[in-house]
């Protein structure tokens, strides 16, 4: 007889293809939720909910405006919208026989697992499987147990380990009847089965043999969370109550962010969140908080004694050795005489105050920026450029008179 069977494996993949499978979870989630939210809109009209070919149709013809989605196979978007009509086929099934069934619910995207489905030219290899749009990917076990015909390969994350779970059609011989004994099976807390004829199962328990160590974690956890928020406390409220002005550079964390290699530790540092802080405490106390344009000049590179650029230095050397001056001090403290030295050489107004939305205004006058924005039309966005390098050339005339 013909039956339908799954072969799961666990995948090696580089990081290329890592971030390819991980594009390929990122399309599928993004089109089962934006047909989720069409079927939603229909059903709060009173109109019917589209069917899997409708909303197939209607994502081919929207699929030109997000030009992203060709990165990755046609089917992760197919595919998710096929798994969305059959949870409305659920859905009215279980009204009709009066179960309690929730309405389908939204993806999210630090979910705890991330898949997509794939059908079309996938093939097995003794130690790999070839996916289409992502390659041939390294499998850690041999896939000497599979065969038969393939249906389709469904990939999935798990915390950071990828999966592939294929699933074919395979021949499999009729059953012949057993006879035997009936059998009576008992389940438990204290013993996971017992069965009438033979030795019990014990329960394994695994969440109670955890527990201990997940209130561990929890524990860290909120002790990470408290001491960050000490440390961002004491740094934006006691040295805004004595200095009139406070200078910091206005860097890209975003950007920064996406560094391999500093992207834990800006993250650590919760810089964004450092800025906000700032922003309210220097209109509390009345000072005064100045962007300085981020890495022009390079702050940690140009002396603070006499103004020479020292190039070449790698980022793991921390102190700055200037050829003129002989003088040798750390990088860090060197910016942070540097950026002082922008408002006490130049008077408030020849340098451009401004506040984190790069607005050219003043910390007091200054809206906070939403959280979500809409897209800039051609004339804002220039108006946004000019913005920043008026506010480039008069970071660079400061620097040049202090």
């Amino acid at each position: 007889m013909l039956v339908n069977q799954a072969f799961r494996y666990e995948l090696d993949p580089t990081e290329r293809q890592r971030r390819l499978l991980a594009k390929s979870a990122g399309t599928a989630r993004y089109a089962y939720n934006w047909g989720l939210a069409l079927c939603k809109s229909r059903w709060n009209a009173g109109k019917p909910v589209p069917h899997a070919a409708e909303l197939h149709r209607l994502w081919n013809a929207e699929k030109p405006q997000r030009s992203w989605v060709y990165g990755v196979s046609k089917c992760c978007g197919q595919e998710a919208l096929r798994d969305l009509d059959r949870a409305f086929a659920n859905f009215w099934r279980g009204r009709k026989e009066g179960r309690r069934v929730g309405f389908p619910c939204f993806r999210r995207k630090h979910g705890r697992r991330d898949s997509f489905r794939l059908t079309g030219s996938i093939k097995i290899h003794p130690r790999s499987v070839t996916l289409p749009r992502i390659g041939c990917v390294r499998t850690k076990e041999p896939t000497a147990k599979f065969g038969g015909r393939i249906l389709s390969a469904t990939v999935s994350r798990e915390v950071d380990r990828w999966y592939v779970a294929r699933t074919v059609e395979v021949e499999r011989p009729d059953p012949v009847p057993v006879d035997g004994p009936a059998v009576g099976v008992d389940l438990g807390p204290g013993a996971f089965a017992t069965p009438s004829d033979g030795t019990p199962v014990p329960a394994p328990r695994p969440w109670a043999e955890a527990l201990r160590r997940l209130r561990q974690r929890q524990r860290l956890h909120r002790r990470i969370r408290r001491r960050r928020t000490d440390l961002l406390h004491q740094p934006t409220t006691t040295p805004t109550k004595t200095p009139s002005v406070i200078v910091v550079e206005d860097l890209s964390v975003r950007g920064m962010m996406g560094n391999r290699r500093l992207g834990r530790s800006v993250a650590d540092a919760v810089w964004s969140e450092l800025g906000r802080m700032r922003r309210y405490t220097t209109r509390w106390y009345g000072s005064r908080r100045v962007l300085a344009a981020g890495l022009y000049p390079s702050t940690n590179k140009r002396c603070s004694a006499c103004g020479r650029i020292q190039e070449g230095i790698p980022l793991g050397e921390r102190n700055l050795r200037c050829a003129v001056c002989a003088l040798v001090p750390a990088r860090d403290g060197n910016a942070a005489r540097k950026l002082a030295s922008l408002v006490g050489g130049s008077s408030p107004e020849t340098f451009n105050a401004c506040a984190a939305e790069g607005s050219g205004q003043e910390n007091g006058s200054a809206k906070p920026a939403a959280v979500k924005q809409k897209p800039l039309s051609r004339k804002r966005a220039g108006q946004a450029v000019e913005n920043k390098r008026r506010l480039r050339r008069e970071t660079e005339e400061a620097y040049a008179g202090a």
